[in-house]
């Protein structure tokens, strides 16, 4: 965190009474703890152009057809 942002941040956390403070922390904690999952894009490009133009509008065209609509007695 560079020095600028730093100081932001804690101006903006002396703002906080202790309940808001321990939020911030509890989910500054919560980040940090968080990991990472997924491909990076740079690991998907290779897959740039596999699907054709004519099946990408045929699949565009069922989402539109089949996604917008609602089954009212689905659930």
């Amino acid at each position: 965190m560079g020095k600028g942002l730093e100081q932001e941040f804690a101006e903006q956390l002396s703002k906080l009474d202790d309940a808001r403070q321990r939020q911030v922390l509890d989910f500054a904690r919560s980040l940090a703890e968080t990991v990472l999952r997924g491909t990076p894009g740079t690991d998907l490009a290779r897959f740039s152009g596999a699907i054709s133009r004519d099946d990408l509008d045929r699949i565009t065209t069922e989402i539109e057809q089949g996604c917008e609509q609602v089954d009212t007695h689905g659930w």
